[in-house]
């Protein structure tokens, strides 16, 4: 007795425990979505910083930071207090080498100290536009600081700025306590088992010719506890159909992910990082994959696409010198496809970035931190399915839709879907 008392109080204890942590998983996540975040200053100035987002991502990342640092060109933080005053700062962005070529003092000061590398020139860029860019320039390169709103209840607060207030755990936490549950009891259970072997092992046996008890062999007990429990048919059919379950979902997994290659991340002859790119400097993925807003495939770049960056900057790297040789040997760059979707399936990158207005990071992950790109999406055709039956259609503005909107809306309340307009039809994408 005093052995079942022991196993059953390590069961009840390690309950107690399991539930105790489950409980501060619950608090730390709670609170941590409740914590103070921080909240940029808006910058002072007439211009748009969210429009001057875009034009910078877009026109300008790929040569500035808004911090101090260097990248092709200076870093931009402060750069309207460090500039002459007045227009200088349209004229310079609108052309550069116009202004250098006047003679101004500042404008050749800038262009001698940064290695005499041109600016690219943007004539079409207005006043309004050349103002969003600074003004969110100002707004990037702000101190932060934290804004919390008290909400009334003891303990609770509302993050300012937009900020979420935790209401409790997740549906994947709870997931996961429901899981851990399952596996706890499961491995209690076996414990409990070989607890009562060990325990009838050791357990003296037999009654000598005196009348007191004398122990069989150690070896004896424990075959014969392991011989009365493996011959226990409970136990048994619990094992058996425990066994048959978990090689049938083995089997069934095992199956649909032929030809799934999540996860896939290959070495690529070039260490190309798109993590210090497109995370670090901010390059706007156009930049480099120039066929997604108008083409089937996003492309891969082109060494000359490097070259306008690594003319420059960076020439003495050994992953550098590859680009080069490939350049001088007039040989492509053998870059390994890490996305590749089968022969049958027909996919265009126009049609869901530049009409659907689908965001990278939907399909592909999130790139910017990605050291090595993987394949973070199964891709596969319920994953596309999946995807056209949950998102709407935007249809604002759009002459083209309005019919379809109308004939939408006699039959159903809910917004217009892309499965309602073809999105599940198989010519769509097999053909």
């Amino acid at each position: 007795m005093s052995r079942l008392s022991t196993v059953y109080g390590v069961v009840a204890l390690s309950l107690a425990l399991l539930f105790s942590s489950s409980q501060t998983i619950a608090q730390d996540s709670t609170a941590a979505a409740g914590s103070p975040a921080t909240a940029a200053v808006p910058a002072a100035g007439g211009g748009d910083a969210e429009k001057g987002k875009a034009i910078f991502a877009n026109n300008c990342a790929q040569c500035h930071a808004v911090t101090d640092e260097v990248v092709v060109g200076p870093g931009l933080k402060g750069v309207k207090e460090r500039a002459p005053g007045g227009d200088w700062l349209h004229k310079w962005i609108r052309n550069s080498s116009s202004l250098i070529a006047s003679g101004d003092a500042y404008a050749n000061q800038v262009y001698n100290k940064f290695g005499k590398v041109q600016m690219s020139s943007f004539p079409n860029l207005s006043d309004g536009d050349i103002d969003g860019i600074l003004a969110y320039i100002d707004e990037a390169s702000a101190p932060k600081v934290a804004a919390v709103v008290a909400t009334g209840d003891q303990g609770t607060a509302a993050v300012a700025q937009g900020g979420a207030v935790a209401s409790g755990p997740s549906e994947l936490f709870t997931f996961v306590l429901v899981g851990l549950l399952v596996v706890m009891l499961l491995v209690l259970g076996v414990l409990l088992v070989i607890v009562t072997i060990l325990s009838k092992a050791v357990t003296p046996v037999g009654v000598a010719g005196d009348g007191t008890q004398s122990a069989a062999p150690f070896s004896q007990r424990l075959k014969e506890g392991l011989s009365s429990t493996f011959n226990n048919s409970t136990l048994r059919s619990v094992v058996i159909w425990l066994f048959l379950l978990v090689a049938t979902k083995e089997s069934i997994d095992g199956l649909f992910s032929i030809g799934i290659q999540q996860g896939y991340a290959p070495k690529q002859p070039i260490a190309y990082s798109h993590k210090l790119h497109a995370g670090q400097y901010k390059i706007d993925c156009n930049y480099c994959h120039i066929g997604v807003n108008k083409g089937k495939s996003a492309t891969i770049p082109a060494a000359n696409i490097c070259m306008n960056c690594h003319g420059v900057i960076k020439k003495e790297s050994p992953e550098i010198q590859k680009i080069y040789a490939a350049i001088e040997q007039n040989r492509p760059i053998e870059w390994i496809r890490v996305h590749n979707l089968p022969d049958l399936a027909y996919f265009n990158h126009a049609q869901h970035v530049n009409v659907g207005n689908v965001q990278c990071t939907t399909c592909h992950g999130e790139i910017e931190k990605m050291e090595v790109v993987e394949q973070r999406s199964s891709l596969t055709m319920g994953w596309c399915i999946d995807c056209h039956r949950k998102t709407e259609v935007n249809t604002k503005d759009n002459a083209y839709y309005d019919k379809l909107v109308a004939l939408h809306r006699k039959e159903s309340k809910e917004p217009l879907k892309v499965a309602n307009i073809g999105g599940l039809e198989c010519s769509k994408c097999h053909y």
